[in-house]
Formats: C-alpha cells, structure tokens, sequence
C-alpha cells in the first residue's frame, strides 16, 4: 500500500492538492481518508485540532467568505468562549451548510484586515451575542493587546449601526479598560465597579516606602487596599508562587491590605463584593455602599437583553449619534 505523502499530513486538502501528489479519488474513498467538508479532505489519523478545522473550513468557503467574530479573535490567540461553530461572514447572498461553520450574511462588509474582519469588527460581531460580563472580558484583551482601540470600536459602530452588534458594543465600550492583563481580572475589575465601589487602579503602582512599590491587580490607593486574582498559575508555577509570598509579605510590612481572588470566590460574586466592601470601610471608606440591582445584574444577561424594544434601540442611536460623548453602559 503506498503510503499517503508527506505534503498532506497533518492538514486538511482538497481534492486538487491530493491528484497533485497522486492520491486518486478512489483512494480519496478509503480508510486512510477522512471527508471533512464538500471538496475537503483529511488523513484519518491526524488530529486537526482547532486550527485545522479552521483551515478545512476556509478551504471549503469562497474567498469571499471571512473569519468573524469569536473566530476572528481566536485567531489573535485568545482561548476564551465556545470554539465552534466557527463564524464567517460574507456578502451578499450565499447558502451552505458545513459542519461546525456558520456563515453569516451582511448586506456590507465591515472592514477587512487581509486576515478576516478586523478585530473591531469582529469584537461587535461577537457582541451581538455575548453576555455583558464576557464582552467585557473579551474587549479588555482586546484593548490591552493592541488589537483594538475604544475609540476604534465606537467608531466603526456608530457608522454603522444596522450592523449586527453595533449597539452593544456601544453600550459595552465605556465599560473597557485597556490596564488589565488577564480576563478574570477583567471580571473581577467590573463586578466589583458596577455594584458601586470606588473605581480601583488595574496593574498600578503603589508605593510602600520611598523608592519601593508593588504593582497589584486592582488599586484602592486612597485605602491602600489591593485586590489579587490568583489563578491556577500562581500556584502551579513554583516561581510565580514564590513570587507572590514576597509581595505579600511586602504589603504586610508596609500597612498595605489585599483581598486574594480565587476562581471559587469569582463563581459568588455578592460575597466578593461584600468582602471587598467590609475591607474598604475598615480602612476608612464612608462613600456610598454597594447596590446589586438591575445594572449589577446586567452583567451575566446578554447585552441585546439590555437595548430593550426596536423603538428603545432607535431613541437610543438618534442620541448616541448627537452626542457620541453621552453613550453610556445600560
């Protein structure tokens, strides 16, 4: 049995590539051959993975067809969020069904960036079904990684709000912050603003002693006060583990609270909020105490469910478009 070439291992083909090295459509209809999309092939044997499938489903589109939304920011190498069905946009008119794609259709494509939609682009795309919460963790990566700006995303949206997404991404935007360096840190960030609480500082120095600072997560510096995210990182990683026992043991020394942040903490976000509260006002905080109401709550419901009627959603443009300066979350 010849074996199957080199050139088309570990990858998906067509149906072209594989007459190019001589593998027939007879042998195409065997058991070393698996059929993955009309005209797309791969070796049965070969584990593909997420950007295999990518690829065989780009093979399998017209080239007029763009990886978007959730897809177009995976491929930034952001591991956030269901991986399929993998999204494409096209314009105009077109109808196909492949396994674990869906293609979407505009009457206008958004902006193109040689590689997809551009991350803006793709951010409102993704907004159109994302929950409030995850938006907010997906555009602070965004952001904090260059891929996108806030005023990029604003915007794009704002000329062209029939676009899909285009109102949600307007009402997420003034909720982004480009400062914080990882998504839960993101979520920790907005759960704890939107109850009420003071806005702390993402990933700021605080000084401890003249000529000495530790940067935290999240900076109350008025209380002096910081809140840590600690992920599975910050004990798998011996150095990292090593290294946060000596910053806290710097914040103990030089008057300096924090609250640490597990993910078990970040699933009960009221008692987050609660601890992080009692913490504040027992180093001095007499403002306003915290509110979990419909705002609050907004964050785990999908931003569309935000933007109420049809005709909510128009009053809403005619004054975000009057004054760009006036949009807000909610």
């Amino acid at each position: 049995m010849r074996a199957v070439p080199s050139e088309l291992r570990h990858r998906p083909f067509t149906r072209e590539e594989a007459r190019a090295h001589g593998v027939t459509d007879r042998m195409l209809q065997g058991r070393r051959f698996v059929r993955l999309h009309h005209g797309v092939w791969g070796c049965r044997d070969d584990e593909l993975g997420w950007d295999g499938r990518l690829q065989a489903a780009t093979l399998a589109l017209p080239v007029h067809a763009h990886p978007t939304g959730l897809t177009r920011i995976r491929m930034l190498g952001l591991d956030e969020g269901p991986a399929y069905p993998l999204r494409f946009v096209v314009e105009g008119d077109l109808h196909l069904d492949l396994e674990d794609v869906f293609l979407h259709r505009t009457r206008r494509l958004a902006p193109l960036d040689g590689v997809g939609v551009t991350p803006a682009a793709a951010f409102l795309a993704y907004c159109a079904r994302a929950r409030t919460v995850d938006a907010v963790r997906v555009g602070d990566w965004l952001l904090h990684h260059g891929h996108a700006s806030a005023g990029e995303i604003r915007d794009l949206a704002l000329s062209a709000l029939w676009r899909d997404g285009a109102d949600e991404a307007l009402c997420v935007v003034p909720l982004l912050d480009a400062r914080c360096r990882s998504l839960p840190e993101s979520e920790v960030r907005v759960v704890l603003s939107l109850a009420g609480l003071p806005a702390a500082d993402p990933n700021r120095p605080i000084e401890l002693e003249q000529g000495i600072t530790a940067i935290g997560d999240l900076v109350y510096r008025e209380h002096r006060l910081v809140v840590e995210y600690e992920g599975g990182h910050h004990q798998e990683d011996r150095g990292q583990y090593v290294g946060d026992i000596d910053r806290y043991e710097l914040f103990r020394t030089h008057g300096v609270d924090y609250v640490q942040v597990t993910r078990e903490r970040l699933r009960q976000p009221r008692v987050l909020v609660g601890t992080v509260h009692r913490r504040l006002v027992a180093l001095g905080y007499d403002g306003p105490a915290p509110v979990l109401g419909p705002g609050w709550l907004a964050l785990w419901q999908p931003l569309h469910a935000l933007l109420g009627s049809r005709a909510e959603r128009l009053r809403r443009r005619e004054r975000w478009l009057a004054n760009p300066s006036q949009i807000r979350f909610g």
